[in-house]
């Protein structure tokens, strides 16, 4: 099996999607193994493939009970012998998990006498070194399951060259809770808030009557370009660096309005500059 072939290795909490960023990975062209158990990855890459494939994935997790004993060891030594593996970790917050297990009725490996939410917690602290050690951290409370997809599909694309920092505009309320995954969080309720004004309240951020009241000011005019400049300075330091996913979150207070309004010019700036660009209005259909 050729030593620069790209492996990922799939771990984090159970019921945090990894099974569906497995079958993403077997569709994107993949050799995938479900629960692999880690002392047996390394004879296992030395087994020839039948057929070209595009990579390798692995889903190693707590099913099996020596894991967080042997995952270092095991890694290093592949390392040392020159194989490129990337370690991709998923997680989800526990109001999530707690919904997605009684919705599907499976057991949580961890949770024997003591209740879901309680293996949740301790399979959270005990997978937490491994969660540091990860190249990306995935958290799909958000994601549907073809959001979840696309994201696997742009990791399993990415070349073994320099890869270009992929940047996430994302607009939040602060009312419903900060987003794990922000990488730069930017609160723009120093902005006057439409949500008062009645012709205005049930209107969103992306409306003409919302973006002419919140971008047509001056305060607002002098705030985006300055934040664009520094995101301008920031993004070749961040690509410098190695990072290869940038989230940039934009919050107000219940996300529905000014975060919206804000994040849609600052989106646009970036896709302006030909970098790659997405777009996330993650709190604008909830309710007050």
């Amino acid at each position: 099996m050729p030593e620069n072939l790209k492996i990922i290795i799939i771990t984090g909490l159970s019921g945090s999607g990894k099974s569906t960023a497995l079958a993403a990975f077997e569709d994107a062209g993949f050799y995938c193994v479900d629960n692999m158990p880690v002392s047996l990855l390394p004879d296992f890459l030395k087994l020839p493939l039948t057929k070209a494939f595009t990579g390798l994935a692995f889903v190693m997790d707590l099913r099996e009970r020596a894991f967080l004993d042997r995952y270092e060891a095991v890694f290093d030594a592949l390392a040392a012998k020159g194989y490129q593996f990337e370690i991709v970790f998923f997680e989800a917050d526990e109001s999530t998990l707690l919904r997605r297990y009684s919705q599907t009725r499976r057991f949580h490996p961890l949770a024997r006498d003591k209740g879901v939410l309680e293996g949740i917690r301790v399979e959270r602290r005990k997978m937490m070194p491994l969660r540091r050690a990860a190249r990306q951290v995935i958290d799909t409370s958000n994601y549907t399951v073809h959001e979840l997809k696309s994201r696997i599909f742009d990791i399993a694309r990415e070349k073994e060259t320099r890869i270009p920092l992929r940047i996430k505009v994302l607009s939040f309320g602060f009312k419903f809770g900060l987003p794990k995954d922000a990488d730069l969080v930017m609160d723009v309720r120093f902005i006057e808030n439409p949500y008062f004004v009645p012709a205005l309240k049930p209107l969103d951020g992306r409306s003409p009557e919302i973006q002419d009241y919140v971008l047509n000011r001056e305060v607002t005019r002098q705030f985006i370009e300055k934040y664009t400049r520094l995101l301008d300075f920031l993004m070749p330091l961040y690509e410098k660096e190695g990072k290869a996913y940038l989230t940039v979150a934009v919050g107000c207070t219940g996300g529905r309005h000014r975060s919206v309004a804000i994040a849609c010019p600052i989106f646009e700036h970036i896709k302006q500059h030909n970098r790659w660009v997405h777009l996330q209005h993650r709190d604008i259909g909830k309710v007050d």
